[in-house]
């Protein structure tokens, strides 16, 4: 048994998932284990994946269980709407079954708002009272958090920060889907189409094989912050997954480039990246603690 109260987090995303147990109030990682999504066999399957590694952690001081996947979750009912990287999850009542399996309280959350809580409670916007997270890897995701609250909108749909148009009907590849939203820049994906001649993901925005495009990266990342800054003046930005954290040498030119976009005498927020490794585990594990709590 464990001594203090503990709450699993968990966290699926499109290529690789992660269960973590943590101490609930210090939010001290006890154990987490990481492993492939393998999206292909589709999301019952990867789900219980999950599940499973969870019922063997499972002790009487594990109060509480938070849930983070990589797609729209309908709020309060806790039903995938979207999911576009794992098959088979729309209209999956996630929290019903949950609730039902482990008999215990549960939430279920998009994983960018999970990554963004933790860094505003404990990671690199602690402390600021408006911080946007943003996160890179597969895909684009956000979250937004006011005041150390995840803010969600009227259905649960809010900071779809991937999605947001950037350039509208001209995508930086061929493509038959003319969006032009940040999620066919920015994500791992994409850059995987923008510069082909990587032998390493790493290589996106590392080294000199993908160099032509780093400063159409910079831009991009710059009018996307913009953006940002104007609606909701943020005291910090925080960037994570994979390519996010991948951004560190391009900051200060993404605050230079910034400069020449924003209205004159807008205040910049803070450009940082994260601080926690396994962030959205977290921000789910401390969402599911706060349910608990009322």
């Amino acid at each position: 048994m464990l001594s203090v109260p503990c709450a699993i987090g968990i966290d699926i995303g499109g290529t690789k998932s992660a269960v973590a147990l943590y101490e609930t109030g210090s939010w001290k990682l006890i154990k987490r284990e990481k492993f492939p999504t393998h999206a292909q066999r589709g999301f019952p399957a990867v789900l219980e994946d999950t599940l499973r590694l969870s019922e063997e952690w499972m002790t009487d001081g594990v109060v509480a269980i938070g849930l983070g996947i990589p797609g729209l979750v309908k709020q309060p009912e806790g039903v995938i709407q979207t999911l576009p990287n794992i098959p088979g999850g729309e209209g999956y009542k996630l929290l019903d079954m949950c609730s039902e399996r482990f008999d215990l309280p549960v939430t279920v959350e998009n994983d960018s708002n999970c990554f963004a809580l933790a860094e505003a409670r404990k990671g690199a916007g602690k402390g600021d009272d408006v911080v946007i997270g943003i996160t890179m890897g597969t895909g684009v995701g956000g979250g937004i958090v006011i005041d150390g609250k995840i803010f969600r909108g009227s259905q649960g749909f809010a900071a779809e920060i991937g999605h947001m148009l950037l350039v509208p009907g001209s995508p930086p590849f061929e493509t038959n889907n003319k969006r032009g939203e940040v999620e066919q820049f920015l994500s791992g994906s994409a850059l995987r189409k923008r510069c082909p001649e990587a032998a390493d993901p790493n290589e996106f925005l590392e080294g000199t094989s993908c160099a032509s495009i780093h400063p159409a990266i910079i831009r991009e990342c710059a009018w996307l912050c913009t953006n940002l800054t104007h609606l909701l003046n943020p005291s910090s930005i925080i960037f994570g997954g994979s390519m996010g954290k991948a951004l560190q040498a391009f900051l200060p030119s993404i605050e230079e480039e910034m400069r020449q976009w924003v209205l004159t005498g807008t205040p910049l927020p803070r450009l940082a990246l994260s601080q926690i490794a396994g962030a959205s585990t977290m921000g789910a594990a401390m969402l599911a603690w706060d349910a608990s709590q009322k």
